[in-house]
């Protein structure tokens, strides 16, 4: 009879720890925004995990398409294993944000180490790019009191968001993504969705025909597309004077 409240305690526990620090919403332990401004219908599209090919490429050519600009939260070892795919996501216009060196979780329990992960990130997204991102998004969204002041002290701002389908990651059909993406939405919605798989690749052909059918229904509802910067209102990129020794 006493196991039952202490089960219960358990997962009450499980359940709070994980709203704290993996929430797309959770602001306990300092500002992520998930959402910007809700007083118009923008919306903004982002992509996780990659690059990974050839699905990032087919997903820009979705963009170029529709004329969209999204933000892509690139993992380092995945530019450096697709670095001209990252030079075309920056001609496009679309904007280029930090997503760790190797998404690799355990990364996140070391504070010396996620600081190396995000700082050589950022310096092979300088190397690529000819500038730094102001933008960083953990992966599985984790975060902690350390991990936000290491990234107060790079001057990155920290980025949610809204899942746009919680089971992308198994490639559900194309359909059920983009139904559930589009029924989250709402002004200032900022979307995940996945372009590789943690730093290993993966099949997203699901996920980039998902992409063009919330576009389309989102059109149709009236929205308009920006980048995470314009939608929050902060720096896509670093100035000189602001890079840490700048």
């Amino acid at each position: 009879m006493i196991l039952l409240p202490v089960a219960v305690a358990a997962v009450a526990v499980l359940a709070g720890g994980y709203w704290v620090l993996m929430s797309p919403h959770s602001q306990v332990l300092g500002p992520v925004p998930y959402r910007g401004a809700q007083n118009r219908r923008l919306v903004a599209l982002t992509f996780d995990d990659g690059p990974n090919e050839p699905y990032t490429s087919q997903i820009l050519d979705c963009l170029d398409r529709w004329q969209v600009r999204a933000t892509f939260f690139q993992v380092g070892r995945c530019v450096q294993r697709y670095p001209q795919t990252t030079a075309r996501i920056a001609a496009a216009g679309h904007v280029v944000g930090n997503h760790s060196l190797t998404h690799r979780f355990h990364s996140y329990l070391v504070p010396d180490r996620i600081e190396r992960e995000v700082r050589q990130t950022q310096e092979i997204l300088r190397q690529r790019l000819g500038r730094i991102p102001a933008l960083y998004r953990s992966p599985w969204l984790w975060r902690h009191p350390g991990l936000l002041r290491m990234l107060r002290s790079h001057r990155l701002t920290p980025v949610s968001g809204d899942f746009g389908h919680a089971l992308e990651v198994f490639q559900p059909s194309a359909a059920r993504i983009a139904r559930r993406a589009v029924a989250k939405t709402r002004p200032g919605s900022i979307l995940i969705f996945h372009d590789g798989f943690d730093a290993r690749g993966g099949d997203r052909s699901q996920t980039v025909a998902a992409v063009d059918l919330t576009i389309a229904a989102l059109l149709d509802r009236g929205y308009r597309f920006v980048t995470v910067d314009e939608l929050l209102g902060v720096p896509a990129y670093l100035d000189p004077v602001d890079t840490p020794g700048g």
